[in-house]
């Protein structure tokens, strides 16, 4: 995939060009370091996780 090509982010819901693809959702590079360094007891966390069940529900509507 082109460098420069916009996708927007299924977490801040920004279009950025750098990030990473899951299924056929795309999560930028912010947002993924954002989750990855969120504690569990974090309310942040729950966000993340409501986010990412999307990807699971779209694939499979």
């Amino acid at each position: 995939m082109d460098e420069l090509t916009e996708n927007t982010c299924i977490i801040c819901g920004e279009p950025k060009s750098e990030g990473i693809h899951i299924v056929s959702e795309f999560i930028c590079d912010a947002c993924e370091s954002e989750m990855v360094h969120t504690d569990v007891q974090e309310d942040k966390y729950h966000f993340f996780i409501h986010r990412m069940r999307q990807i699971w529900v779209e694939k499979n509507a």
